[in-house]
């Protein structure tokens, strides 16, 4: 394709907005601009490049034996209502009217329409397992778009569904399908890691993300230094290998502690470590309240405190809810002296082996030392409650917990009958008896995976496009069009390329070389032929974008030569 024929529009400054490297190159390189906040276009050069994913994505979802169809992106609130998600989604949710008044949702996700279509046509047992998926745009309203297309309003996902009369059927689609994400993000070149997820507002169980690592990544991943183990922080389990001090148990009095409230103020004070204070906090869970008791260093996981009581939602009490139920203030909260039939009280499974520790007194001013649970406060159950840290165990037994952050740019769900059952999705099994079908989905960011790609692939010169992944093959610059020697002979590397199944851009622009060059590195092909000087002779320079290695190849020698450095 010839550039003066293509949209570029290339920029020299980096965009004042544009907080990361993939957004800041994907502006200046031309290959994307904003409409307005969270919703962007999608130029030549980025569809050519979302087109190379998306065959990459179908490859592997026909190998998987998922078959592709399309559904519609508005979506009627009726189906929203009958699995419940209309209510609970939340405010992400794009919702609008029609002409009559009637309800719609522009789609975030699409459990509810392909939950109705297969229900409506499937039947039988001898018709499942069945596989669909599809390539198209989501609507989400972020209340704060960012970093690009890493996080938007608008953006293409590869979403598939599964459906199933045997949870060993899913199962055994479920890790069809996990190597066929394993197979994708490899292919695109990216360093990921499968982690396990919390499946949130999906609902259903065992789930993994695949998170490609980055600096820019919103997700922190605790893996384990001598193993394969990883998983998202809020889902990582930690292992009780706390030991209890052999220190004398002293008696528990009550000190004065005038304006210290925060754990770091109560340490300092009364010169103990964090670890032998209780932090205190009251959670909102569903309609009751829960104390939430932990040691000083640790923080909770309102993930972990969510799934143990299968919470539909879980909130921090307000200063004023806790002063309502509890009578206090939240810097004075503590488990000593609280009754059980106001609040149900919980520990982390580290709270059981303080000895000597401190907590609030549930009176402005003051705090308990010397407190040791059993014989000081009891508590429900002690259970896992808080984020894992690093330098702790990893919870397969192999090494360490070490800390990464991550791209979100897959994830796999085992859904269960959690839509089936809701929306009466059954079959006759063959025992002629009804049986909600069983279902699995699995989401790909497309768009998102673009700029994975480019967070990863980039100098300071611009982007650096993996080969299967490039726009284009090769750029192909004569520095000086408007010499017949140059144009001629650019002329025919640019039919060569094409008769040898290459694509190339031709830069057949009236621009200055250097402006040429810049716009090269900033749009990142894998290798740039420039004809200059040695024109006459057939001789032009070969660069490899990647590296930057270049050397002089004859005009004959030029196909076996790029070979080297373009996969077809």
């Amino acid at each position: 394709m010839k550039q003066s024929m293509m949209l570029i529009p290339t920029l020299r400054e980096v965009p004042s907005d544009a907080e990361i490297k993939s957004h800041q190159l994907l502006l200046r390189a031309g290959f994307i601009r904003q409409n307005t906040s969270g919703v962007y276009s999608y130029l030549p050069l980025a569809k050519k490049v979302l087109q190379k994913i998306e065959q990459i994505v179908r490859e592997e979802m026909e190998q998987a034996g998922a078959v592709e169809l399309l559904m519609p992106a508005l979506q009627q609130a009726e189906l929203w209502q009958e699995s419940g998600r209309w209510y609970t989604y939340g405010s992400e949710l794009m919702r609008l009217k029609d002409r009559h008044e009637r309800e719609f949702a522009l789609g975030a996700t699409h459990e509810e329409v392909i939950t109705s279509l297969v229900k409506d046509e499937i039947k039988s047992y001898k018709r499942l397992p069945l596989a669909l998926y599809q390539i198209q745009t989501k609507f989400r309203d972020e209340k704060r778009p960012r970093f690009g297309l890493l996080r938007g309003r608008e953006f293409i996902m590869k979403d598939a569904y599964s459906f199933h009369a045997s949870q060993e059927s899913l199962d055994e689609m479920y890790d069809k399908m996990y190597q066929a994400y394993s197979n994708v993000f490899a292919r695109c070149g990216l360093d990921f890691r499968a982690v396990i997820a919390d499946s949130g507002a999906m609902g259903g169980k065992d789930t993994h993300e695949f998170m490609v690592l980055s600096e820019v990544g919103e997700d922190t991943i605790a893996y384990s230094n001598e193993s394969t183990y990883a998983a998202n922080i809020e889902m990582a389990p930690v292992l009780a290998t706390y030991e209890k001090s052999d220190e004398a148990v002293v008696k528990m009095e009550k000190v004065e502690t005038v304006d210290i409230k925060s754990i770091e103020e109560v340490s300092t004070f009364l010169n103990v470590s964090k670890t032998k204070c209780l932090k205190s906090l009251l959670f909102k869970v569903d309609d009751k309240y829960v104390l939430v008791v932990l040691r000083g260093d640790h923080e909770v996981n309102d993930i972990k405190l969510k799934n143990y009581f299968e919470a539909s939602s879980v909130e921090l009490a307000t200063a004023d809810e806790t002063k309502e139920v509890l009578k206090c203030s939240i810097g004075s909260l503590g488990p000593i002296g609280m009754k059980s039939d106001k609040v149900e009280i919980i520990a982390d499974q580290a709270v059981e082996f303080i000895v000597n520790g401190v907590a609030g007194a549930n009176e402005e001013n003051y705090h308990f030392t010397g407190v040791n649970p059993g014989r000081d406060f009891s508590v429900n159950e002690y259970i896992d409650l808080r984020f894992i840290q690093e330098g702790d165990a990893s919870p397969d037994g192999k090494g360490t917990i070490v800390f990464a952050k991550g791209i979100e740019v897959g994830h796999v769900f085992k859904l269960g009958t959690r839509y089936s059952e809701s929306m009466n999705a059954t079959y006759l099994d063959a025992n002629g008896r009804m049986q909600p079908m069983i279902m699995g989905c699995y989401g790909i960011g497309v768009s998102r995976t673009l700029a994975a790609v480019a967070e990863q692939f980039n100098d300071e010169n611009g982007l650096l496009w993996p080969a299967n992944l490039s726009p284009f093959d090769a750029h192909v610059i004569p520095i000086n069009a408007k010499k017949g020697d140059q144009k001629e002979l650019a002329d025919r590397i640019y039919t060569l390329l094409k008769e040898n199944k290459y694509s190339a851009l031709y830069d057949d622009r009236d621009e200055r070389p250097g402006v040429k060059f810049a716009d090269s590195d900033l749009i990142g092909l894998p290798v740039r032929i420039t004809i200059g000087k040695k024109a006459n002779e057939g001789i032009v320079e070969l660069k490899i974008r990647k590296t930057g290695e270049t050397l002089e190849v004859h005009f004959e020698n030029l196909i076996e030569t790029i070979s080297t450095f373009v996969v077809k």
